[in-house]
């Protein structure tokens, strides 16, 4: 009976087992298809998770359309198309998946996607494109010089350029494109920091604590694409006793590396920032960014990749999402509830990165406590991923993906629009024709307070 019940799923809490990517065995060939070919045949057999990405879609049909209609009728060389659909949103593992560990089966599909992008990386490289869109610190150096920026962002609207940008570079025409601002967020918050007597802490029902000292990772899009969200968490935590400072010096978290399987880039990035950041833990700060993915990050694929290492683990400890932050506060008793405005209906796209936090839905817990606020979550994917709304093979699969979220957020025509994605939230407000645009829940926590 025992057995019998694993093999039907677990019902033990998901774990997740380091990245072993710097064996040997890692990039072998022949013992990546090996393993696509176990699991992909334990997906056939579940079709579970057909409503989340295109991989799934992808692998199902080309089962579906082989000699066999089975796995073992797909030709190898294909199994990189599947591959190719996974953005690493991590939702089939920790939303669908009954087998993954501790099930004797073993099904981590997302990281099995990371691995053969990385042995496609090793053997092919990236584009061109890829290169461009990955290396944000570079691109947003560059795109931040004062005039550059405003020049950048008036060629990104003309028609003709976004049509040679499509066949040149493979930038789909249609994809929204974030601008760029010459006022950084590091050129506007370092006037604003003030310093702040931090309240001890004591500890949360939860077992974690806050100092009352917090460094912000700006992030790349944050810093040089919408700086305003770092103005704004600023004066919210500040408004709260909470002291900011900026982390004294960082690169991409490495995100957009991941997502091409440039591990290697990926430990260049964690080079640079992690000793910074472990000492500003050692100095008594936590930490906190505005984009999930970059606090998934930290949290999560940096201690997978690099188990062994204790600063990589201090900060995972240390790290923080803005609004499971302010809670912890409000359970300390040390949130402000001085709000002086309402903020009326709200559509709450939960980004993906921030779900599979397992933090639960921080933002709308604090949101709720602005008197005559009402909040509708929505658990569904807006497809963009960075950079998969933006290339031009996939930005209609992105399309696509997001459609169900625009179609509520349109039935629904709440005031508001957020997200804790930025760059969802613009492919959402996009999709459904959202006349305001979409706000991060910084902003709408901003205006409740009236800052």
């Amino acid at each position: 009976m025992k057995e019998a019940s694993k093999r039907e799923g677990s019902l033990e809490a998901p774990t997740r087992h380091p990245l072993d990517w710097k064996s040997e065995q890692f990039y072998n060939l022949d013992s990546l298809n090996s393993e696509l070919e176990r699991v992909f045949h334990i997906c056939h057999g579940c079709r579970r998770c057909v409503n989340l990405c295109d991989a799934f879609p992808t692998l199902f049909d080309l089962v579906d359309e082989s000699d066999t209609m089975e796995v073992d009728g797909v030709d190898p060389a294909d199994y990189m198309k599947v591959a190719d659909q996974c953005y690493l949103c991590d939702m089939c593992y920790m939303t669908k998946c009954p087998y993954v560990p501790p099930h004797e089966w073993n099904v981590d599909f997302p990281h099995l996607m990371l691995r053969a992008k990385a042995v496609k990386h090793s053997l092919k490289g990236s584009t061109f494109r890829d290169r461009i869109l990955s290396n944000t610190d570079q691109v947003g150096k560059w795109a931040t010089i004062p005039i550059v920026d405003v020049t950048v962002n008036a060629v990104n609207r003309q028609p003709w350029i976004r049509n040679l940008m499509d066949k040149l570079l493979g930038i789909h025409k249609d994809a929204v494109l974030p601008e760029f601002d010459s006022k950084t967020l590091r050129k506007r918050v370092t006037p604003m920091l003030k310093t702040l007597d931090a309240i001890p802490t004591r500890p949360t029902a939860t077992g974690r604590n806050t100092t009352g000292k917090v460094a912000l990772f700006t992030t790349c899009y944050c810093n040089n694409n919408s700086p305003v969200l770092g103005e704004h968490l600023v004066d919210v935590f500040q408004h709260n006793d909470i002291q900011v400072t900026l982390v004294s010096k960082e690169q991409c978290c490495g995100m957009p590396k991941l997502e091409l399987g440039d591990l290697n880039s990926v430990e260049q990035a964690k080079q640079a920032n992690i000793p910074v950041l472990a000492a500003m833990v050692d100095e008594g700060y936590d930490l906190t960014a505005l984009v999930p993915s970059c606090v998934l990050m930290f949290k999560q694929e940096l201690p997978l990749m690099f188990p062994d290492d204790p600063d990589v683990i201090k900060v995972r400890d240390a790290f923080f999402d803005p609004f499971e932050y302010l809670w912890l506060r409000h359970k300390e008793g040390r949130l402000r509830t001085d709000f002086s405005n309402s903020l009326g209906d709200i559509s709450y796209q939960v980004a993906c990165h921030l779900r599979v936090q397992n933090i639960g839905f921080k933002a709308r817990d604090v949101l709720q406590l602005v008197p005559g606020t009402q909040i509708s979550v929505l658990e569904r994917c807006s497809g963009h991923d960075g950079t998969y709304a933006v290339k031009r093979e996939t930005h209609d699969k992105a399309v696509k993906i997001g459609r169900p979220v625009a179609r509520k957020v349109k039935a629904a025509q709440a005031a508001h629009l957020s997200s804790d994605c930025p760059m969802a939230g613009s492919q959402i407000a996009h999709l459904s024709e959202h006349e305001a645009g979409a706000l991060h829940p910084i902003t709408l926590l901003h205006r409740a307070y009236g800052l």
